[in-house]
């Protein structure tokens, strides 16, 4: 066991309700990338957070390089050479990026030999050599609220480092990165990694820890199922361990039965808060029944496109016709009640509200109508009747069940909630933007089956997704956008893969 340079040893953490870890034990070897592995609430979180010292066990022992170590806070952990980078990151925004580094760990001076001095000029220059060394370049004077998620990863990464931190936790690293950021956060990984580093990997992407980690620990509900050597395990026998089923990584797909057009988007034209334009005279139809897939590399306008279809987004130019009726003018809850259902790419800001409960967040779009509300006054039993029902449908895992507050839950599940409280309308149209970012594996597979059912059922389905798999494995009809464009709309089964990709590069065929 002296091969480790952390042991947790036979580890329990009961929650109201739950059991979050029930008697785990790994040990992690000095220099590896080790992954835990599992389904949204599968208490991966959890046992780092112990690590970190978060949470402290009710149970069980935790060894540092040989020596038992009882941490009570993070500082106690960051003592330790332990760090840790959030799912949600924990930075604060109105600071620049060196002040969101130092935080904690001022470099203090005194001037006059008395007078306590925060020498900013030194933490900048050192900050900027660090990111260099280790490939994370940022400017330290950027404010954290001006620059994009990519970038405040490194600046979590960095504060690691910055505070020495040899053993290194990522939680749920690439959930809200494009693909092309996921690559080069495996890159980062490797480099550390080959400096020396130890790092801990949270993650359901079986895909991501078959790239970058050397061994993998599985858990379900609490309960460590499995530790193997990623090189000897396949994707199939880990996402088969991680569900406990069989999975499926592609869903069967009935011939379309399109019918008549639910919206029609007419010459739209969507600017910025900088008044460009951001959507350029953008025209498609979605019929009932039909799949109608925007493909695109991130930030070339599909989230604008959803927006404006939804009411978030004003309309430059053009027309958004839903069921023969053009709906401009119609504020957002009066589009709900047109007919459409939306899942948007931030589920915190927009899909949610993180601070109310489950049951709360479930019954959004349903609170002012009876039997939830009967002459302006709330009724909470139907709130608690319905958040049991979805639930149980949609496999919502929740510590406290319909009183849990929503930003305690993991990421995935909170996508979970939203999903089922959209579908759930049973709307004509259903925008899907990113709906399995944040998903497990098990998780993906149900969303998909949901997604192929109510296009059974009749709706026209709207699909946004950086996921050019799901895409073509999903859609109807396909429209490709760059730089706000629709450079080709055609059939999904007319269409390769390489094309599409070629389309979303800017590359028309000849």
């Amino acid at each position: 066991m002296g091969d480790y340079i952390v042991e947790m040893r036979h580890i329990t953490k009961r929650f109201p309700g739950i059991i979050a870890n029930d008697d785990v034990s790994i040990g992690i070897r000095k220099g590896e990338v080790y992954a835990l592995l599992g389904e949204n609430g599968a208490g991966k979180s959890t046992l780092m957070s112990i690590l970190f010292g978060t949470y402290e066990p009710d149970a069980g022992e935790i060894l540092v390089r040989g020596q038992e170590v009882h941490f009570h806070s993070s500082t106690d952990a960051a003592a330790c050479g332990i760090g840790m980078v959030h799912q949600h990151f924990k930075l604060v925004e109105p600071f620049t990026i060196a002040e969101n580094i130092v935080l904690g760990v001022e470099p203090e001076e005194k001037r006059l030999g008395v007078l306590p001095w925060m020498n900013m000029k030194k933490a900048n220059r050192q900050i900027s050599e660090l990111s260099k060394e280790y490939g994370l370049e940022v400017n330290p004077t950027d404010r954290i609220g001006d620059v994009p998620v990519s970038v405040r990863q490194r600046v979590e990464i960095l504060k690691m480092l910055y505070r020495g931190a040899e053993i290194m936790i990522f939680d749920e690293p690439t959930a809200v990165l494009t693909p092309q950021e996921i690559d080069f956060l495996l890159q980062i990984i490797d480099n550390l990694r080959r400096n020396g580093k130890t790092i801990l990997l949270i993650t359901h992407k079986i895909a991501e820890i078959k790239r970058i980690a050397d061994r993998c620990a599985i858990l379900r509900q609490g309960k460590l199922i499995d530790i193997r050597d990623v090189a000897d395990a396949s994707t199939q026998e880990l996402a088969d361990l991680m569900v406990g089923r069989q999975v499926r990584f592609t869903q069967e797909k009935t011939a379309p039965n399109f019918g008549e057009p639910v919206l029609e988007v007419q010459h739209l034209t969507v600017k910025n808060e900088h008044k460009f334009d951001v959507v350029k005279d953008v025209s498609f139809t979605i019929r009932s029944g039909e799949i109608f897939a925007i493909a695109g590399v991130s930030g070339n306008g599909q989230g604008e496109i959803a927006d404006a279809i939804a009411g978030l987004a004003k309309i430059a130019d053009g027309n958004v016709i839903l069921n023969g009726k053009e709906i401009n003018d119609l504020n957002v809850r009066e589009r709900c009640l047109s007919g459409i259902s939306y899942i948007p790419e931030d589920r915190q800001e927009t899909g949610t509200i993180p601070d109310m409960t489950l049951q709360e967040n479930l019954s959004l779009r349903e609170y002012f109508r009876e039997p939830f509300s009967r002459k302006g006054i709330l009724k909470q039993d139907p709130f608690r009747d319905y958040a049991e029902k979805l639930i149980g449908k949609y496999d919502i895992r929740c510590a406290q069940g319909p009183d849990t507050i929503l930003r305690s839950m993991s990421g995935g599940n909170q996508q979970k909630a939203i999903v089922g409280r959209e579908i759930e309308e049973k709307s004509r149209l259903i925008i899907f933007v990113q709906p399995t970012r944040g998903l497990d594996i098990g998780a993906i597979e149900n969303v998909h089956r949901q997604i192929l059912e109510e296009r059974e059922r009749g709706a026209a389905i709207l699909l946004i997704s950086l996921e050019l798999d799901e895409i073509m494995n999903l859609a109807d009809t396909i429209g490709v956008l760059y730089r706000g464009e629709i450079l080709k709309i055609d059939s999904a089964d007319r269409m390769t893969t390489q094309e599409v990709g070629r389309y979303m590069m800017g590359v028309k065929e000849a």
